[in-house]
């Protein structure tokens, strides 16, 4: 509850919009499309992955494994948020009067925190990945790469879904966002607030870190395979150099979709003085930019598959026809051994 007592309950914060400007903000065509359109591209790179998984190399199943698991993360994530949002546009039902006890509020405020880190904490388990696959290609036993990545993707949903369901616990709090029709972690300045914005925030930009630290050492190791001197004997697989442009078309996507939001996070819960008012009052400015920020990172979950679907090998060989004509039976792991014969 806040100060001022007038909130029916601990998710409404005191705003001041009219129904007008809600009609004109809050439209459910646009809404609508955008679902729609991510759904099925999702759908799509589902139907793509499955046909892909099929006669794959233990490397590049665990590496589809992680893709999976991505695609599908951005297809409930599109469908769980979009079915609220939606139905909240095309209604304009008043959320005070729809969800007083704040149960609705509270749900979708795990989903968006839950759906937002999957994504990010997922680009940098495929990194990792990779980094071992490149550097490290006999530390790993091959026959349970693919099992240990579906556990490894569940560790990651588990970890997202214990980071939101923190305000649940008492650390944060989600309230209703302008322009009503979406909730999300609080940007006030109260130390569970604080705490809560910062640890989503750097949990998110330690991912991205970690995973343009990881692929830079990894294409930088393909690179070194590649004009190395025994590069005219040993190239790298099309599944390596594939597989790379995926993650980094990944780690790109999800790097302009995410920053600009988790910066503005961290700099609005630690500014001085506090953006927030004691009363839950933020300024029509910052609401407004926290909603145009959202909106850019869900662009990510649309974007996402097509990164996958533009960035296979069939697609790569049309826009650089000499890679058909290079061998591909060879891998990085016979250089690797030479190379430790030598030591």
């Amino acid at each position: 509850m806040w100060p001022n007592g007038t909130s029916p309950g601990p998710c409404f914060r005191p705003t001041n919009i009219t129904l007008e400007e809600r009609r004109l903000i809050a439209s459910p065509w646009f809404a609508a499309s955008f679902c729609l359109v991510g759904l099925a591209s999702n759908l799509l790179a589902l139907s793509v992955l499955a046909g892909a998984r099929q006669g794959s190399s233990y490397a590049r199943s665990s590496f589809l494994t992680f893709l999976c698991g991505l695609v599908l993360t951005d297809f409930m994530g599109l469908l769980v948020t979009g079915v609220i949002v939606v139905s909240q546009h095309a209604i304009l039902f008043d959320w005070r009067a729809v969800d007083p006890s704040c149960r609705l509020c509270q749900f979708m405020g795990v989903v968006m925190v839950f759906f937002g880190l999957c994504p990010l904490l997922l680009g940098a388990a495929m990194a990792s990945e990779r980094y071992l696959g490149i550097t490290r290609p006999f530390s790993r036993p091959a026959v349970a790469s693919q099992r240990r990545a579906w556990a490894t993707v569940g560790l990651v949903w588990a970890l997202a879904l214990a980071l939101g369901l923190l305000p649940l616990l008492g650390v944060g709090r989600y309230t209703v966002q302008y322009p009503g029709s979406w909730c999300f972690l609080t940007l006030g300045a109260q130390p569970g607030d604080v705490a809560f914005g910062l640890l989503f925030t750097l949990l998110g930009s330690f991912s991205v870190g970690l995973s343009f630290l990881l692929n830079t050492i990894s294409v930088a190791t393909l690179c070194h395979v590649y004009h190395g001197q025994e590069a005219a004997q040993q190239r790298p697989r099309d599944c390596e150099v594939e597989m790379m442009a995926q993650l980094m078309g990944i780690m790109v996507v999800a790097s302009i979709c995410w920053m600009p939001l988790l910066v503005f996070i961290a700099q609005t819960v630690l500014r001085s003085p506090p953006a927030m008012s004691p009363t839950g009052q933020l300024s029509r400015a910052t609401e407004q930019q926290l909603l145009i920020y959202l909106r850019v990172a869900t662009w990510n979950q649309i974007l996402d598959p097509w990164v996958y679907i533009l960035f296979r090998r069939a697609v790569i060989r049309r826009l650089h026809p000499r890679l058909s004509a290079r061998s591909r039976s060879l891998s990085l792991q016979p250089q690797l051994t030479q190379r430790r014969t030598v030591q």
